[in-house]
């Protein structure tokens, strides 16, 4: 898709996209590799984790490969315009990140190790892209559903700054913040190196380990 500066320019509510007031499309209903539910916060006591790291598509094999995550979607997060198109987030008008919805056990796998997945798999230093993906819907992106996971999140990126730094990365430009709002992406986007294995879509990682 062309590119331009713009896109690399987070919207606000007065220049952003309109959206609409509802979804629609409903997913499938079950998660290709797991087999659990897709739309669901999982069994009572489970966790939610938002994270967004580049192409959406490599984010999410990422993690549903982590054993102790139950579930996986993609959607979009951290912008301004309801339930956008993949078409509306490519142009960059609505302040989405491509983001990642993991459903995780908690007794199996924490949220500090998922931190750890996120941090090693992408370069955060890389503003409002990853690799050749440029524009604001590949920056990387933290969206935490519980205070706890706000002071960890925080903690973590202050921990791999200096594990970057003694690399020789520059600053990590990784924003977190609360989550707000997650939209589903549309059917054609979940799981989607199952349904397209030649599909590329890849992380890019630094190879700087985050302990």
């Amino acid at each position: 898709m062309f590119f331009n500066s713009s896109k690399t320019q987070l919207p606000d509510a007065t220049n952003a996209l309109p959206g609409r007031p509802t979804r629609r499309f409903r997913l499938s209903g079950q998660h290709l590799v797991t087999g659990n539910p897709l739309e669901t916060d999982g069994p009572e006591g489970f966790g939610i984790a938002v994270f967004g790291l580049g192409c959406f598509w490599g984010e999410e094999q990422t993690f549903w490969q982590v054993p102790g995550v139950w579930s996986t979607t993609v959607g979009y997060a951290g912008g301004v315009t309801p339930h956008p198109t993949y078409e509306e987030v490519c142009t960059g008008r609505t302040g989405h990140a491509e983001v990642v919805r993991v459903v995780f056990d908690p007794a199996q796998v924490s949220y500090a190790d998922l931190l750890k997945v996120f941090w090693e798999n992408h370069d955060p230093t890389q503003g409002m892209r990853q690799g050749n993906d440029r524009g604001s819907q590949y920056r990387s992106i933290i969206l935490t559903t519980t205070p706890e996971q706000q002071a960890e999140a925080e903690s973590s990126k202050a921990a791999y700054q200096k594990q970057m730094t003694k690399a020789g990365y520059g600053e990590i430009t990784t924003s977190i913040k609360p989550l707000e709002d997650y939209y589903y992406a549309e059917e054609a986007h979940q799981q989607y190196l199952v349904k397209n294995p030649f599909g590329y879509c890849p992380l890019h990682a630094t190879g700087v380990s985050y302990a």
